[in-house]
């Protein structure tokens, strides 16, 4: 098991000038490897990392399966894949989705609570919803460190928030006083270094991340089935308890937070309306169509057309005021 120091850093919205910031101020003799999720889209470029090299003096990489860790080196996710700590290693993997990202920040902080117990660094920065606070609990239980950006001081506070409340933080820092807290943190060597026992769940949920089947992994003993609908597949979801916090998992592997499964339903909603108006409007321009097909003066035939055609479009548009004017059942990530 690792002794040395890891950095693991999550983040979300208002992450890229955060991350800027943070890496232009860190020094170049940085004693521990930094491993950096940020939420982005399947099809983003990939070019945080090539941002990250320009904005400091580390030598930044992007996953591409696997990477030997070495101090003074960043590693970042690569779009649609998350990051997971190994023995010396970090590698990328196209395990299923967390809280609605991949990358999600979960996968890479148990991951590294699961190898370095008491000398990981978990680093909560600006983001909405809560992702990461699973796992930088995690850290905390296996004897990390836990730092949480101050939310007064982050553009969108609902992450730092989130892990501010469920989890015992050790350190709560201004983006401006972080590096230096980073390098304090680093040089010192873990309180409790050693031996340390990984649960049961935690090795279940890492090894699903790294790609093992959720049964096979061992899924079905650490949750229990709830009356609940995975968003993304529409599974059963199992549910998990994290002390005073409740998650989700389906048979797929898919992961929630009770605040990323209302995003995902919420989006299921927004979706369901828009394909109601799709095919109401669809059945307006056929019926509408019909009418001007039959020959001319095609009487009442003609006439019941088009007086259907014009019920259904009073159907979608207010259907389309519902979901234009609706508001999101929680804020976006």
């Amino acid at each position: 098991m690792a002794t040395e120091r890891i950095v693991v850093i999550g983040t979300s919205a208002g992450g890229l000038e955060t991350l800027r910031s943070l890496v232009g101020a860190l020094p170049e003799t940085f004693p521990a490897p930094i491993c950096v999720v940020m939420h982005t889209a399947p099809e983003s470029p990939g070019v945080l990392h090539e941002i990250l090299a320009r904005s400091g003096r580390l030598p930044t990489v992007s996953v591409n399966k696997s990477e030997r860790l070495a101090k003074g080196r960043i590693y970042v996710a690569p779009p649609d894949c998350h990051l997971v700590i190994e023995p010396g290693r970090v590698r990328s993997t196209k395990g299923p989705k967390e809280n609605r990202f991949r990358p999600a920040i979960d996968p890479l902080f148990r991951s590294a609570a699961q190898v370095y117990g008491p000398a990981a660094i978990g680093v909560i920065l600006t983001g909405n919803l809560d992702d990461g606070t699973a796992g930088l609990g995690t850290i905390k239980q296996l004897g990390g460190t836990a730092v949480v950006q101050d939310p007064a001081d982050a553009l969108y506070p609902s992450m730092p928030l989130s892990a501010l409340q469920h989890v015992n933080v050790d350190h709560r820092s201004s983006l401006a006083d972080l590096p230096k807290l980073l390098v304090r943190l680093t040089a010192n060597p873990p309180a409790g270094a050693g031996e340390f026992t990984v649960p049961d769940k935690v090795n279940v949920e890492v090894n699903i991340a790294k790609e093992q089947h959720p049964r096979d992994a061992g899924l079905e003993a650490i949750g229990e089935p709830s009356r609940y609908a995975c968003p993304e597949c529409h599974g059963v979801l199992l549910q998990l308890v994290d002390g005073d916090r409740v998650r989700f998992r389906c048979h797929t592997g898919h992961a929630y937070s009770i605040d990323s499964l209302v995003a995902g339903v919420d989006e299921g909603i927004d979706a369901a309306l828009w394909n109601a108006i799709r095919a109401l409007e669809e059945a307006t321009l056929l019926m509408q169509r019909m009418a001007s097909l039959l020959p001319a003066g095609g009487g009442e035939e003609a006439n019941q057309l088009a007086r259907r055609a014009e019920d259904v479009r009073r159907q979608s548009d207010a259907i389309r005021s519902i979901a234009s004017g609706r508001e999101a059942l929680t804020a976006k990530a």
